[in-house]
């Protein structure tokens, strides 16, 4: 009779959902899937993660031998001795501490001493910045906050019920770890909120973090970009372009990235390298918020957007709509310019595309200049990366060939490898099939980058 394979189970528990995966452990084949939303807004009860991962693992948890989270970065847990939330997590794209970024950034010595001592300049992203938020707003509540967790780590325990744990990948983002030296500082914690707390222990990838009654192994998860890296197999030379709800530009790197203008944050990855990034708050946003001011769904949008001439006939977009993260820019809001009567609904929608790839390839261009290593291959992923006009102008934005994988949940299929590779006990993850994936090329429009530079440069 033959053997049973080996199930495991990754998760992703993102800003917007939790989505789960059933995989064959030995060939990355998916056996099942299923999802749960979140509460939108930009700060949360945690509570509702629980709850979502449950529904979303129903019937999928008890017929995994390894599981693994990976989770939105940055997002604070605050909780009290009874481990009980003392305030709504405050997610990464809450822009409330953007003072308190200032004021820890000054604290540190400036944006050069804070990116040596954790590796990235810290902003309204991080997670340090909402502890000072929690600090100087609600004192009673920061008072009482005994433990800080990461939104995974917060779900990795629901499931452990043991002591809480991290890694490395997930805990660089927080503002109190140094990335260039691998080590927590739990002082730098301290600082921002104003007395010392627990922190949960740091966990090698590939190493077992917990293990049920059940017999359940618990990988140690990471956040959601080290967790899709290594969903993608990405290799150093690889940049990955992803455009959900944030906009992301990462790349494996070998050496860790200090970058003091504050473009590209420093973070660990998830196999023991380094993973330096540039992310934007406004990106599939920019799409929904033009398809619902026109009347149309995203395919509609694409068609219309692929009508228009390159440029849309002098319309530009600078689509900081809720703040923007790169460039640093909190209160920002968005900008239309070259407006006329003879605008037409197909320039709207093609500027908006225009927008968004302008926006990352400017992140493409921080995340390059910063390593020092160039990009060998543009990995395009996410759910905006299937609109057909995103597919076809992108090469013609960024002047060079898009590879676009075949759709998939890669944050919940790299946590999913991510406990094959904690079941196995071997020294690198195993090797699963090759995504399939589609190649887009286009004429380069430099002229598109160079209105949306100078739109940029004046606002």
């Amino acid at each position: 009779m033959p053997l049973t394979p080996d199930l495991v189970l990754g998760v992703d528990s993102s800003t917007q959902s939790t989505k789960a995966v059933l995989v064959d452990a030995a060939t990355g084949a998916i056996i099942q899937k299923a999802s749960a939303p979140h509460p939108s807004g930009t700060a949360v009860d945690p509570h509702a993660w629980l709850t979502a991962f449950d529904t979303a693992t129903d019937q999928m948890l008890d017929r995994a031998s390894a599981l693994a989270v990976g989770g939105q970065q940055h997002g604070m847990v605050a909780l009290d001795e009874h481990d009980e939330p003392v305030f709504d997590a405050l997610l990464w794209n809450d822009t409330r501490s953007a003072a308190a970024a200032d004021d820890l950034v000054a604290e540190l010595g400036g944006p050069a001493a804070c990116a040596e001592t954790i590796g990235s300049v810290l902003v309204a992203s991080f997670t340090s910045t909402k502890l000072r938020w929690l600090r100087d707003h609600e004192p009673d509540a920061a008072a009482r906050v005994r433990r800080v967790l990461l939104p995974h780590d917060y779900v990795s325990r629901h499931v452990s019920g043991g002591d809480p744990f991290t890694d490395r990948g997930d805990a660089s983002g927080t503002g109190y770890f140094s990335t260039p030296s691998d080590v927590w500082r739990p002082d730098l914690a301290e600082m921002a909120l104003g007395h010392a707390v627990e922190l949960p222990r740091i966990v090698a990838s590939r190493d077992v973090a917990a293990t049920t009654t059940s017999g359940l192994v618990i990988g140690a998860g990471t956040g959601d970009n080290a967790a899709a890296a290594l969903g993608l197999d990405l290799q150093p030379g690889d940049v990955v372009l992803s455009i959900g709800t944030s906009g992301v530009a990462s790349a494996i790197s070998s050496v860790p990235v200090a970058d003091p203008t504050g473009s590209v944050t420093g973070f660990a990855d998830a196999t023991g390298h380094y993973l330096p990034l540039v992310a934007t708050i406004n990106a599939a946003r920019i799409l929904e918020l033009q398809a619902r001011l026109l009347g149309v769904d995203h395919a509609e949008l694409a068609r219309l957007a692929l009508a228009a001439p390159p440029g849309a006939h002098g319309l530009t977009v600078l689509p900081y709509y809720d703040g923007e993260r790169t460039p640093n820019r909190p209160q920002a809001t968005g900008t239309w310019a070259g407006l006329t009567t003879s605008t037409t609904r197909e320039d709207l929608a093609r500027a908006a595309v225009e927008a968004l790839l302008c926006s990352l390839a400017d992140a493409l261009d921080h995340l390059v200049a910063a390593s020092g290593q160039p990009a060998q291959r543009i990995l395009m992923v996410g759910g905006a990366a299937q609109n057909a006009a995103v597919q076809q102008i992108a090469p013609a934005v960024l002047g060079r060939p898009v590879i676009v994988p075949e759709p998939g949940e890669y944050v919940a299929l790299g946590a999913a490898r991510q406990a094959a590779w904690a079941l196995s006990g071997a020294t690198s993850p195993p090797a699963w099939s090759a995504v399939t994936s589609q190649t887009f090329e286009a004429e380069p429009t430099p002229d598109v980058r160079t209105s949306y530079a100078q739109l940029r440069h004046q606002i």
